[in-house]
């Protein structure tokens, strides 16, 4: 009987235990805040930056006997960390995680891993609490107090973050920003980042509701990092929205402050009064970009500053944004209503992929050819009607159903999706006739960044780790996590007709969005380049400001693009470097001088295996670092793009828009490639005239360049897909390696009508 009592009060204290356990669970009592951490406290020696600049400067003057005066610096502004909504989500271990990636892991990897000489924190705002924003600050100036002298650091860190605005609609839809700032003191920076408003942002702070309490009790042996999120996101919930209508220095710091759009945004930046320049990204990314939308509001009632906005990010982690096409993914009639375009043999828009898989589906169950018919176009209407959501019109649909619809199947390593009226090219064709005596037009500069949500600028040093944190490919980590995660593509039957997917319908969270094709459209990502007079923080500032920039597909290429012949006020010539405007009446002349990337060694230099351990190496930099040969990649050809932007309203773009223009043939030298070209046809045009280079290097393979890996049929149509998934289904080994040309882009010439 003793023995019973006994069992019977230990299993008493056992579910008593376990009770207290679940309550404490439900009451999000075991969560602990992850903070920004410290960076290594040891700058890269004199000898190793010195070096970078010898090498540059003996690559310039192999090119001809008067070497540019400016150097080439190469960095990062576009970089997460766990501080990030998506971030933390995807560095969790249902999905394969890691776990957590402090602001100074990004320092360090910087430093030590990918040779960077400058880079940006760029959070999303709509996460960074008072407290977060508060440690970012902290931890981004104590990566450049360990930099060594301040005039030659050996890499300078930007305060910046990322307003995220989504519209449902393309009349809503603003896009995704980057806010850099120049200064660090809290004196010159603001006391609070400015957020976006709408559904993205109701995402990121956690208003579709958070983490359900028992996920952690499901993988217990994880449980903290699953308790750190749910605190995480307890603590967005907690800061209250500011006040509506207070100028931004009289709100407190305590506050989630949100511009709806970019006038907004540019108007609070200004009640701030500091330096801050806004660099929009993204904008083809058709995972959450609604069909149809362009640049063209966005030159409209104010929300064009170019004294801010005058950057735009053509190429990240999740693909190249350069290039426009002429084909539509949605079309509009007089009303504005949306109707689904036919196909062309060079783009199958998704809306008709959609009524291609219902119309099978219909006549394999021996329904009439006239009903299926129906049913093929109520399928077309039903995706339209549903935004980016339209994937969710077909019940039970496959990922590897969709084929290739919806992408770009001629440009180079596009983005998922893609919205060609959101491109770079686009907008820098179209001109806002809304003052016919000044129509105003985007002069944008051109760079990349790698848009990295672990914690790793510059991620494209090296092509591998597609799976561990060299690109965003993340997903279940089994077959029981993916079904937790997406219940209903394993919830549903495959259904022979459609259904209306309504407008404001995100119950299903980020699974709104088609995360699972997105995987195979992942890559390591793109840098920045500056032409600079030194390494200090403010020649690198001036240098972003005169638009002397320029961006690349990861490779470490150099690139100079000059016109030639500018005619000064007095009389003489001179040299108009990229990101500059002038005003000619004839010929212009231009010269372009690029150099290949340094082929890549194995492993890292003696500078990292000198200060990390070969632990921290692999947890950091995955093993492999930036650690360049003697030896590099020949540049096989320059590419010349030339646009006219509109000179009337509704004037076709793609006639505007000549790419390339010119294609001129470089010798295989591992020097590197000079070569000028004119225009003749500038003069008697009569009409204003911008032009940019891609410098193209010899074919090399690259993580995840194939895209869905279509196989196609004898007329080039896809028929079947090979998807690189982020989850388990694929290989964590396999870096679904395909060969591209690396390139870079210049900042386009602006050569204005005399």
């Amino acid at each position: 009987m003793k023995l019973v009592v006994r069992i019977l009060f230990a299993l008493g204290i056992v579910v008593v235990g376990v009770g207290l356990y679940v309550f404490g669970a439900r009451q999000h009592g075991y969560g602990e805040h992850e903070g920004a951490g410290t960076p290594l406290d040891k700058h890269l020696p004199e000898t190793v930056v010195r070096g970078r600049a010898r090498a540059e400067q003996r690559a310039a003057a192999a090119l001809t006997t008067a070497p540019p005066a400016r150097q080439v610096l190469f960095g990062d502004l576009h970089v997460h960390t766990t501080f990030s909504t998506d971030a933390f989500l995807w560095s969790l271990p249902m999905v394969g995680g890691e776990g957590a990636h402090p602001v100074s892991d990004a320092c360090n990897f910087a430093r030590y891993c990918s040779g960077l000489d400058f880079w940006s924190i760029n959070d999303h705002a709509e996460a960074t609490t008072p407290r977060r924003w508060q440690e970012t600050r902290e931890a981004i100036r104590e990566c450049n107090a360990v930099a060594g002298d301040p005039e030659n650091p050996d890499v300078v860190a930007f305060l910046g973050w990322e307003w995220s605005q989504v519209g449902l609609t393309p009349e809503q839809h603003y896009g995704h920003k980057n806010v850099i700032l120049r200064d660090l003191d809290d004196a010159q920076v603001p006391s609070r980042v400015i957020g976006a408003s709408g559904p993205a942002t109701d995402a990121l702070r956690g208003q579709f509701g958070g983490m359900p309490w028992y996920v952690p009790l499901i993988d217990f042996r994880n449980r903290q990092r699953y308790f750190n999120f749910i605190e995480f996101m307890d603590e967005v919930r907690e800061v209250p929205a500011c006040a509506e209508g207070v100028s931004a220095k009289d709100l407190p710091a305590d506050c989630y402050e949100s511009a709806a759009t970019p006038k907004d945004l540019f108007r609070k930046l200004d009640e701030w009064g500091m330096d801050a320049i806004v660099i929009p990204h993204g904008n083809t990314w058709g995972f959450y970009t609604p069909p149809g939308s362009t640049w063209d509001k966005q030159l409209a009632q104010g929300n064009q500053d170019p004294r801010r906005q005058f950057l735009i990010e053509v190429m990240s982690g999740h693909g190249n944004s350069e290039e426009y096409r002429d084909w539509k993914e949605v079309l509009f009639d007089a009303s504005g209503k949306a109707t689904c375009p036919e196909p062309r043999p060079d783009y199958l828009p998704s809306c008709w992929r959609a009524g291609e898989i219902i119309e099978k589906r219909c006549r394999d169950a021996g329904t009439a050819e006239a009903e299926c018919a129906r049913r093929a176009a109520d399928a077309r209407q039903h995706y339209v009607d549903g935004r980016v959501a339209g994937h969710w019109s077909v019940p039970g649909v496959q990922p590897a159903e969709w084929l290739d619809a919806g992408q770009c199947r001629d440009c180079f390593i596009p983005s998922f999706n893609y919205r060609p009226g959101s491109s770079t090219q686009y907008a820098l064709a179209i001109s806002n006739f809304d003052d016919p005596s000044g129509p105003q037009r985007f002069r944008f500069g051109l760079l990349a960044s790698s848009d990295n949500h672990q914690a790793r600028p510059g991620t494209g040093y090296k092509e591998f780790a597609r799976k561990q944190g060299m690109t965003e490919a993340r997903g279940a980590r089994d077959e029981a996590w993916r079904k937790r995660i997406n219940p209903w593509i394993h919830a549903e039957e495959a259904a022979p007709e459609s259904r209306e997917v309504p407008l404001n319908d995100l119950s299903r969270g980020f699974a709104t969005l088609e995360a699972e094709r997105q995987a195979s459209f992942f890559l390591t990502g793109g840098l920045a380049a500056v032409h600079t007079e030194g390494r200090s923080r403010e020649q690198i500032w001036d240098a972003i400001l005169r638009k002397e920039v320029y961006g690349t597909s990861g490779d470490q290429i150099l690139l100079w693009f000059h016109l030639l012949n500018a005619e000064n006020t007095d009389g003489t010539i001179a040299a108009v470097p990229m990101g500059g405007e002038v005003r000619m009446t004839g010929t212009p002349r231009f010269e372009v001088r690029a150099v290949g990337a340094f082929e890549q060694k194995p492993g890292c230099p003696e500078a990292t295996t000198a200060a990390l351990s070969a632990d921290r190496i692999e947890k950091l930099c995955r093993g492999e670092c930036f650690n360049p040969s003697d030896e590099r990649k020949r540049i096989t050809r320059i590419e010349v793009v030339r646009i006219r932007p509109q000179v009337r309203s509704g004037e076709p773009v793609s006639e505007l828009i000549e790419d390339p223009w010119k294609k001129i043939a470089c010798d295989p030298s591992p020097n590197g490639c000079v070569v000028q070209f004119e225009d003749p046809d500038f003069a008697t045009a009569g009409r204003d005239t911008l032009y940019y280079v891609r410098a193209i290097e010899e074919p090399s393979p690259a993580v995840n360049a194939g895209g869905l890996r279509c196989r196609t049929d004898e007329t080039g149509r896809c028929i079947e897909v090979n998807p690189c998934q982020g989850d388990y289904r694929t290989a964590p080994d396999d870096d679904c390696l395909a060969t591209i040309e690396e390139r870079a882009w210049s900042s386009p010439i602006f050569v204005d009508r005399g």
